[in-house]
């Protein structure tokens, strides 16, 4: 890495931790849309089943994602 891409990244703190809240909250709503559908329609669950998986899932992904944004 270059001096001035170095600079560069250190300017940007702020940004991209922003950025990376937005992915952990997108592959949160994403997990949990996809688990709700299959719930729901592909399996016929009842709706408080269905959001029951999707709120755990949905914290599931989150933490996931949290852990592979710090890496």
């Amino acid at each position: 890495m270059t001096r001035a891409r170095t600079s560069q990244a250190a300017r940007l703190g702020s940004v991209g931790t922003m950025k990376n809240w937005r992915y952990i909250a997108l592959h949160a709503v994403a997990a949990s849309a996809l688990i709700f559908l299959l719930q729901r329609y592909g399996l016929s669950a009842s709706l408080d089943s269905s959001l029951l998986w999707a709120l755990t899932f949905g914290a599931c992904a989150a933490g996931l994602a949290y852990m592979q944004s710090n890496r």
